[in-house]
């Protein structure tokens, strides 16, 4: 995917790994929109970007509020034009510390889903039409090794994860032939706020830097024609370098 001039729209891009790819985008070249509740930490990204010579466009929404998707997707239009790359990396643990499942309350689950798993579903729907029309797009799914290892205390956004990696799956089947794509990155555990809230006896030294992830995260985006659609990627070392035969290799995960 050539990123020059392409119309992206990020979620969770107020910091950590949002912030980094938004970042990222915009030195390849993308007209970015970036989506966040605080348009304190948007606005502070945003002017980063510009000052690097980048386009920028705060949009403060969240995610999880069915009544923000559709305004969200034509305020971003309206900006960009047409998005051609969503990018779902808009999430949320639930309360911290993290409980057990039988400590969780339904209300907590519910907003975990919302942000997690129905958010991008709606947004998606709200924006993959105008892709399948013009005859290309790509929505790309941030997930979590969570998605895949049952931890303790994890269990709300575990099976928020689980859930958003095979939704990939069957928007990918049911848009088959019509140039949108779908991709699943596990980008591993970074040095962000997130993990801090979630694990914080964790040494930050021993965890990634979001800034070099998304490096790689992009690189498998300009690289997405290599596998099929609905790939979950998960081992984002061995396609650093970006060769599209690495990116296949890297596909089975």
């Amino acid at each position: 995917m050539n990123l020059q001039g392409t119309a992206a729209l990020v979620t969770g891009a107020g910091r950590g790994l949002g912030a980094a790819l938004a970042r990222e985008l915009a030195r390849q070249g993308a007209r970015v929109v970036l989506v966040a509740r605080s348009s304190t930490d948007l606005d502070r990204v945003a002017a980063e970007i510009r000052a690097e010579g980048g386009e920028a466009h705060p949009l403060p929404a969240d995610i999880g509020d069915k009544d923000a998707i559709y305004p969200l997707a034509g305020a971003a239009a309206a900006l960009v034009g047409p998005i051609d790359l969503l990018v779902h990396n808009a999430s949320t643990l639930g309360p911290t510390p993290l409980p057990l499942l039988l400590d969780t309350a339904c209300e907590d689950l519910s907003r975990v889903l919302e942000v997690n798993l129905v958010g991008p579903f709606r947004l998606t729907k709200a924006l993959a039409g105008s892709m399948a029309l013009r005859g290309r797009g790509l929505v790309l799914h941030i997930s979590s090794d969570a998605a895949t290892s049952a931890y303790p205390g994890w269990g709300a956004y575990s099976a928020s994860k689980a859930a958003l990696d095979h939704l990939a799956r069957v928007w990918a089947a049911e848009l088959e032939g019509t140039g949108v794509r779908f991709l699943g990155i596990d980008p591993g555990e970074m040095n962000t706020r997130m993990h801090a809230d979630a694990m914080p006896d964790a040494d930050p030294s021993l965890l990634a830097d979001p800034a070099d992830v998304a490096k790689r995260i992009v690189r498998c985006v300009e690289n997405v024609e290599e596998v099929p659609s609905g790939t979950r990627l998960a081992d984002l070392p061995r396609v650093a370098g970006g060769s599209g035969r690495r990116l296949a290799e890297a596909g089975g995960r």
